[in-house]
Parts: C-alpha cells; sequence; structure tokens
C-alpha cells in the first residue's frame, strides 16, 4: 500500500500515523536507531511539502469559487489563513505565515519547494528562504531559487539565510532599503513569561533608538554604582527601566489592580492554588500574596462563581458595546484570545452570535479575542455559537464544516481581585 506513487488517503494517512506511534526503535542496533532519526526527518520534511501542496491548492479553489460567487477581490479567501491555524493547532499569526510559504514556494521556489518535498530540507530552512526574499520580485526571487538549488541541503539554517539574502541584494540592490522600512514599521513591544515567575519585556526597534536605550540605562547603572549602591548593574539597569516606563520614583511601586486573579482562600490564607496575572499567566500563590502585600494600593473586585462548576456568573449590559466593567470580566474570565491555539492578548471583546443576528451584549454571548481572530470570523460561513455548559465554552464552525470548541481558562484560578 505504502509503495504506491498514488497520493495517500486520508485513512492511510492515518494508518501511517498509527504505525509511526507504534515506532520506537527499541529492537534496533545503535546505528540502526541513528538511521531512524535521520529517515523521521525525512519524513518530517516530505509531510511539510505536501502540507505545502495542500494548501496551495486549497488557497487557489477557494479564490475561485469566491470569485464565482461575485465576492470581491480584496475579501477573497478572507478568515482562510485562520482556518489553517485551527487545522495545524497553532496561532493565527502562524496560519498567515504557513499560507504565504505555500504560495510563495508553490508558485515561485519550485527548486526550494522540491528539497523540501523529498526531506531534504526542513521546513524551518524553507521558511528561511522564503522570508529572506520576501521584498523581491516574483522573477528575482526565482533566481535565488535557483542559484541556491545545489547548496541548499548542504547549508546550516543561518548560512542558507545569509545567502539568500546575499543573493538578493546583488540582483536588487534596492531591497536592503525596502527591507530596513519594512523592519522600522514593525516596531513594537512585547511580554511574554520567563522562569521562576519573572517575564521577558523586549523592544524591536531601529538600531540606532535600541543603541541610545541601551547606552542610557548603562549610564543610569554606573552613576548608581559610583554612588554607592548596593545594587548590581543590570539590577539598576531594569529599575531604571521599570521607573522610567511607569513615572515610577521606585520599580517596586506597582499599583495592583483587576489583573490579578486570586481566590479569597489563596487571598486570606495559606490555599496553595494558584493566582493568575492577566496578560502572562499563573503564579504560586505565596508571590500573588506578596505582591498585593507589598504593593502601595490594591483594589480588590468581587467576582462570582458559579457553586457548582465555579465558572464566573453572568453579567449583562443595555448597550450593544462591551466595555466598562463588562468588558474587563470578558478579560478576566477569556484571559488570552479565546480561539483555540492562539495566544495572543486580547484586543477586542465582541459578540459571540453576531449583535445584528439577534446576539445580545451578555457574558455568555460574549468572548474576547486578539484582533485577527475577531476579522477572521467576519469571512463568509464562518459561525461561532455560546454552548450552554457551566464552563462557558464557544462552538466554532469554519467555511468548510469543521468544528472547533472553545473553552473558557480553568475557573479554579478566578475568584477575586
Amino acid at each position: 500500500m505504502f509503495g504506491s506513487r498514488t497520493p495517500l488517503s486520508l485513512d492511510e494517512l492515518a494508518c501511517v500515523l498509527e504505525r509511526l506511534a507504534a515506532l520506537d526503535g527499541a529492537d534496533a542496533t545503535e546505528a540502526e536507531q541513528i538511521d531512524y532519526v535521520a529517515a523521521l526527518e525525512k519524513l518530517k520534511g516530505a509531510a511539510a511539502g505536501a502540507q505545502v501542496r495542500v494548501t496551495d491548492h486549497l488557497a487557489a479553489a477557494r479564490t475561485a469559487r469566491e470569485a464565482e460567487g461575485g465576492v470581491p477581490p480584496a475579501r477573497r479567501c478572507q478568515g482562510l489563513a485562520a482556518e489553517i491555524a485551527l487545522a495545524r493547532r497553532c496561532g493565527p499569526h502562524r496560519g498567515a505565515q504557513s499560507l504565504g510559504l505555500a504560495r510563495a514556494l508553490v508558485r515561485e521556489m519550485p527548486h526550494t519547494h522540491g528539497l523540501l518535498a523529498r526531506g531534504e530540507i526542513s521546513e524551518w530552512r524553507a521558511t528561511l528562504v522564503v522570508r529572506e526574499t520576501a521584498v523581491l520580485s516574483a522573477e528575482h526571487r526565482a533566481q535565488v531559487d535557483a542559484e541556491l538549488a545545489h547548496d541548499l541541503a548542504h547549508l546550516g539554517d543561518r548560512e542558507a539565510a545569509a545567502k539568500a539574502r546575499a543573493i538578493g541584494y546583488r540582483l536588487d540592490p534596492g531591497s536592503a532599503i525596502r527591507r530596513t522600512r519594512g523592519a522600522r514599521s514593525d516596531r513594537h513591544v512585547a511580554l511574554r513569561p520567563a522562569p521562576d515567575t519573572m517575564s521577558y519585556l523586549t523592544a524591536f526597534l531601529p538600531v540606532e533608538q535600541g543603541v541610545a536605550c541601551l547606552a542610557a540605562l548603562r549610564h543610569a547603572a554606573d552613576t548608581a554604582r559610583s554612588d554607592g549602591d548596593a545594587r548590581s548593574r543590570g539590577q539598576v539597569m531594569a529599575d531604571t527601566l521599570v521607573e522610567r516606563t511607569t513615572g515610577r520614583a521606585h520599580a517596586a511601586d506597582i499599583d495592583v489592580e483587576v489583573q490579578l486573579v486570586i481566590t479569597d482562600t489563596t487571598l486570606l490564607s495559606d490555599d496553595h492554588t494558584p493566582a493568575r496575572v492577566v496578560g502572562y499567566g499563573p503564579i504560586h500563590a505565596a508571590l500573588a500574596r506578596q505582591i498585593v502585600r507589598e504593593a502601595p494600593r490594591a483594589w480588590l473586585r468581587r467576582l462570582y462563581t458559579h457553586p457548582d462548576s465555579k465558572a464566573l456568573v453572568a453579567m449583562d449590559s443595555h448597550r450593544r458595546p462591551f466595555d466598562g466593567e463588562l468588558r474587563e470580566f470578558l478579560v478576566v474570565r477569556d484571559h488570552l484570545c479565546r480561539t483555540p491555539w492562539c495566544d495572543a492578548p486580547i484586543r477586542h471583546a465582541d459578540h459571540i452570535t453576531r449583535a445584528f443576528d439577534g446576539g445580545d451584549t451578555s457574558a455568555q454571548n460574549g468572548q474576547g479575542l486578539c484582533e485577527a481572530c475577531n476579522y477572521a470570523k467576519e469571512a463568509a460561513d464562518w459561525n461561532a455559537l455560546p454552548l450552554p455548559t457551566d464552563r462557558h465554552e464557544v462552538l466554532i464552525t469554519t467555511p468548510t464544516g469543521h468544528t472547533y470548541v472553545s473553552t473558557a481558562p480553568d475557573p479554579a484560578l478566578r475568584a477575586a481581585t
């Protein structure tokens, strides 16, 4: 069955997955186990190559169908990246990257796609080549693809990216300027969790601004240390960053508002139930109590839960927009974008059943979404429905008829501040 050159059916793919799940190489020699590792690595690349082909064909079919249906060009394939993200169990940003990768490889870079389909390079290396040629014309991108064809399988990831970029600069010197302008327009600040309840605050800045910020923080640290400050140089730089950004005289003087979600028993006793910082994630109970205890000011907001499920009780509004306390309620309840596998921060609070379709403005019919996911659900044949369960759940149906259930985070972490 698996020796045929004909495409595998979905049932045959399921059989392959079942056989791979049973593979452990325990009875093989060490040399054979290395061969297994190498063969499986090629298999991953080949699977990525097939996924690329299917994704491109899907995009072409969707475009043609919507064109026949009179959908304006600007709205064709709206929401397709989000569908691909759900199928790949990743966030919408990764879904958009996958769609762009498929279109570029299949339509403009056949040599790179061929290497991927044969398992000779990884999906990540193919992604790097596509990324480094993104500002080039289709003609120049094809030429980079042809020049790299003989070497790409033998280069490291960094070498492959550098060579693709160098060829692009030679073919189109102006591409360097376009890359710089595009990168500057993408400047942003992001926060992500770090081990031991710390966090990484990162800024993507033009080089001269990044160097200026670092120089200012180093100068502040050197000055403080020369004046006898007992803190380390790194500690002074970190505290100075917080003080200058928040306007506080001391880095520790950060107000605790509704963004710390903690049960009453954790706050007022020795209960070990973790707390949660909205936009960050769980923190251990002792640290949560310390944050509240040492804060200059802390406000408590009571959020009542269902006696059985412990889910937060509903809140209703007579207004159409989700704003004020109702919006805060959704942000606390949902924590991050409610689309499955999307870890983006909540930017929009919106109706699940559209207001136009009779949906009310309530906690049961509301959800927190990132901007991309909220726009994606406006695509034709994309539907969402709140489910009548104790835990807040949303049934998502995509235009292809696939369904996914979004469940609000564990309510055990929510009860009060």
